[in-house]
């Protein structure tokens, strides 16, 4: 019997892999490890599921490749090491992928791009595209041009990220470690590992630890990561990547690594970040249908819907939804600023175009970044 059925249930995955894991101890990329992670991923794809990639390894890559003895902590060297080895790191993942059939596409993203409103809409629009047309996004850190990403940022932080984006049932964080611990097994080989644990219990802020040389994502960072992806409904679990095929066992549900859940319904848990995330910046007045379709139907507010705009809101702003009395009926992230909005108010959507004089969302709000009140 399965003992993890949420995580068997998983149908849309962010599997992020570490640098120690990739390099080979610092060897340079470990070509076997890629294609074995590589062939995991494509069996999970046949079982219907959409997959994500999240992959450190570019700064750690273009050590090697630039003959660095450790890592620098210059930020232009840390930069010029990124350029090198992220170029290594997709050829290398290009052409693992491509034994396989599957397209995979590179996505760098800095953590702007997926907290900033407007970039937050383009980024997630761009992978839920990909995954519709059945490409496996490779996503990494801008680590060549962001700053305070390189010095401060890890890449568990932007698997967390990314899961959100995409409303992930599953993040999957591959290290060199079983899992969480309740002691360091370094100092007690005999600790014990954390099979299961509620992702915002106390106590686990003391189990965990600090990275090694390579990587900058120690047990503390992927307990951080867990806990943001959970503002989503995200169930993480940490895992050994050194495990033969442990996204297969994962996925199926074996007692494998530590689990932390997160005790939500995914779409609850969404449907909550979004109304707390940020403040409302405008309104809309809605038609009686618009009302209708909204708390019936659950679908998408759509311009033709709308008889008035209030504010001056920005492309991705929380805006509020009036009934004709005044009363909110529900908030969301807009996809047009308020100056658009006014002009394709009452328009159908395949009229945008010709009224804006370019193409956009047939939305006004899409359903998934729309709550009810």
């Amino acid at each position: 019997m399965t003992e993890r059925k949420e995580i068997a249930a998983s149908r849309r995955w962010v599997v992020k892999v570490g640098s120690a894991l990739l390099t080979d101890d610092g060897r340079g990329l470990d070509a076997g490890m890629i294609a074995g992670l590589v062939q995991q991923l494509a069996q999970l794809r046949d079982r219907g599921c959409e997959v994500v990639l999240v992959s450190s390894g570019a700064v750690a890559a273009g050590i090697v490749r630039l003959g660095m003895a450790t890592r620098p902590h210059v930020l232009h060297d840390l930069q010029a090491a990124a350029a090198v080895g992220q170029s290594v790191l997709v050829q290398s993942y290009e052409n693992a992928f491509k034994q396989h059939g599957i397209i995979s596409a590179q996505v760098l993203l800095g953590h702007d791009d997926v907290i900033a409103r407007d970039r937050y809409l383009n980024a997630r629009g761009t992978l839920n595209t990909l995954l519709r047309l059945g490409v496996v996004p490779v996503v990494n850190e801008n680590d060549t041009v962001v700053t305070d990403e390189i010095r401060f940022g890890d890449n568990d932080t932007l698997g967390a990220l990314v899961a959100n984006l995409i409303d992930a049932d599953a993040l999957l964080l591959l290290t060199d470690q079983q899992g969480l611990y309740r002691e360091d097994p370094r100092q007690n080989p005999a600790a014990e590992l954390v099979q299961s644990a509620d992702v915002h219990a106390p106590e686990l802020d003391a189990m965990a630890g600090e990275g090694g040389a390579l990587g900058r994502g120690g047990m503390v960072t992927k307990l951080r990561a867990a806990r943001l992806a959970a503002r989503s409904g995200t169930e993480t679990i940490i895992a050994s990547g050194r495990v033969a095929d442990v996204v297969g066992k994962v996925a199926l549900g074996a007692v494998v690594g530590t689990w932390l859940r997160t005790g939500k319904q995914p779409q609850n848990a969404r449907k909550q970040w979004l109304a707390s995330m940020i403040q409302i910046q405008g309104s809309v007045d809605l038609d009686a249908g618009a009302v209708r379709v909204l708390r019936e139907s659950g679908r998408s507010l759509l311009p033709v819907g709308v008889r008035g705009v209030h504010g001056n809101f920005a492309r991705g702003d929380m805006i509020s939804c009036r009934d004709a009395d005044g009363r909110e009926v529900a908030r969301g992230l807009v996809n047009y600023n308020a100056d658009e909005t006014r002009r394709i108010m009452g328009s159908a959507s395949a009229d945008i175009e010709a009224v804006l004089g370019y193409g956009g969302d047939e939305e006004l709000i899409h359903r998934d970044n729309l709550v009810l009140v």
